[in-house]
Order: structure tokens, then C-alpha cells, then sequence
């Protein structure tokens, strides 16, 4: 059951951000990131907790914090996407924070810090993440200029990813189809096809706990699958040049670029290249 039947702010000003964590029995988790949530210096947002029915305790967790939650459900749905869907049509801040189960915020003034710089200029602003390893922690950074490229190789981190509300209707929700890729689909679409306003904040804003499904090798396949199902849809004239980024990843492109720099080395070169071609059948070209 929900908490509310209608949304109660924590407080009477304007919400500039909305925080939704979605859980599914990770009890543990969703405690540790409820805490970091809750115990925030500045208690201007608002926060929605979707759960998916969970067995293990969560609900209780989320009972026991209830005061402080300004919106939860825990009810059985159909998967992490549906799930974030759920928080994004009962969320009434301008933008959204996806804080799923496990994730935490950095420090107590992360929401505070972030709220100064968020302005109405841009329609995404994505921020640093730690990335949470057994042995170690990594920051990770991103450019100020994000390309398609970017994304072919990596994507922004919903934990610490601020995404104007208005774009989920302007656009599409989550695609509820894909089980891993859907915000990187959400991502790529909105910049890249939409040209949608973005901008790079040189904050930490959260952990990320690297336990979660997207992020386990298992799930890998899956993952690349899934992308390539969003290229084919949404790229399909990128497709041919895509598969020719691994040769040009291989180490033999920048020597020729060095060598290049070289008139008589290049020169030499290119002597060579014609001496073989020489001896090669012609290089033929398909027909139209």
C-alpha cells in the first residue's frame, strides 16, 4: 500500500528535485540509502521510495522512515524500469535524482551543494560518481563536451544524473522492453537525436554500489544486446560505421598518424603501400 493517496511535500517551498529509489529485497541497501537520503543539511526535495513488493524486511524499513519519505508503494511490478516509471509520474520536483537501493548520497550537503548549481538553463546535468569496488574506490569524471561516441563506449550514471522532469513527457518514459538499457537508450535518444540541453557539474553526488545488476559481468550480453536493439531502432544509418570502430581502434591507426608527421618517413611509406598494392587484385566497389 502507498503511504499517501496524495503527494505531501516536506515542506511549503518550490521542489527543485525529486529523489526516487526503487528497491526489490535488498533490505541492507535500501536502509543504508534511505539514511543518506534523509539525513541531508537541507530538506528542500522530495523523495519517493517505489518498492516492488519486497519479502526481506524492506517494507518495514521504509515503514520506520515513513515520516521522512514524502511518497512509497510496495507492490509487485514488472521490473527496474516500470518501477522508475512509477516514481517519475508521482514526482512533483523539476528534476529527478534516480537513488536506487544500495546507492548513497556522497555527504549530507550533496543535495544543498547541487541545488545552488542547478539552474534552468539545461535540461540534464550530470555530475561524479565513486565507483564502490571491494578493494578500492574510483572517481569517476566526465567531459564537459559529450559526443555520440561517448556514448557508443560509456553513459552517464543515473545516481548522480539530475534529468528535468518534463523530458519523460516530452520524450518517452523508460522503455519497460529492456531490462538493463533503457536510460542509456533514454540518454543517447534525448542528446543525440534531440539535442537536449546538458551540462557537466564537477561534483560528487553519489556512491555507487557496483553489486547492481547492470553492473555484473553476467549481464554483460545482455547489456550489449540490448544496446544494439537501440541502435538498430533508432541509428540505423550509424550501424555500418559502428562496425568499423574496432579496426579503428587498433594500435596500427596512431602509428600511421605519428609516422604521417615524418615527410620522408611518410613518403617511404606510402611508396611501400603501392609497391604491394601493385601485386593485389583491384579493390572493387559495389554497385548501386
Amino acid at each position: 500500500m502507498q503511504k499517501e493517496d496524495v503527494l505531501i511535500s516536506n515542506n511549503t517551498d518550490s521542489i527543485n528535485i525529486t529523489i526516487i529509489t526503487i528497491n526489490y529485497n535488498n533490505n541492507e541497501g535500501l536502509r543504508k540509502t534511505i539514511e543518506s537520503v534523509v539525513n541531508q543539511d537541507s530538506q528542500n526535495f522530495e523523495y519517493i521510495v517505489i518498492d516492488g513488493g519486497s519479502t526481506d524486511g524492506s517494507r518495514e524499513t521504509i515503514e520506520k522512515f515513513s515520516k521522512k519519505i514524502d511518497y512509497w508503494v510496495s507492490e509487485k511490478d514488472s521490473g527496474i524500469y516500470n518501477a522508475m516509471n512509477k516514481g517519475i509520474k508521482i514526482a512533483k520536483g523539476d528534476f529527478i535524482l534516480f537513488l536506487n537501493s544500495g546507492d548513497w548520497l556522497f555527504e549530507e550537503s550533496t543535495l544543498s551543494k547541487v541545488n545552488l548549481l542547478i539552474n534552468n538553463k539545461s535540461d540534464i546535468f550530470y555530475c561524479n560518481t565513486i565507483f564502490k569496488y571491494d578493494k578500492k574506490d574510483v572517481i569517476v569524471k566526465y567531459d564537459k563536451k559529450i559526443s555520440f561516441k561517448f556514448f557508443i563506449e560509456d553513459n552517464f550514471c543515473h545516481q548522480a544524473t539530475f534529468i528535468r522532469k518534463k523530458l519523460f513527457y516530452d520524450i518517452f518514459f523508460y522503455n519497460e522492453k529492456l531490462k538493463i538499457a533503457s536510460d542509456w537508450e533514454f540518454f543517447i535518444y534525448a542528446i543525440c537525436i534531440k539535442n537536449v540541453s546538458h551540462q557537466y557539474l564537477d561534483i560528487v553526488v553519489s556512491n555507487y554500489d557496483l553489486r547492481g545488476i547492470s553492473s555484473r559481468p553476467e549481464f554483460r550480453d545482455l547489456s550489449l544486446g540490448e544496446r544494439q536493439q537501440v541502435l538498430n531502432t533508432h541509428f540505423p544509418m550509424f550501424i555500418s560505421d559502428l562496425e568499423m570502430s574496432p579496426q579503428l581502434k587498433d594500435k596500427r591507426i596512431p602509428q600511421l598518424l605519428h609516422i604521417k608527421k615524418f615527410k620522408l618517413a611518410w613518403k617511404i611509406l606510402k611508396g611501400f603501400i603501392n609497391f604491394l598494392l601493385f601485386f593485389l587484385p583491384k579493390q572493387g566497389h559495389k554497385k548501386s
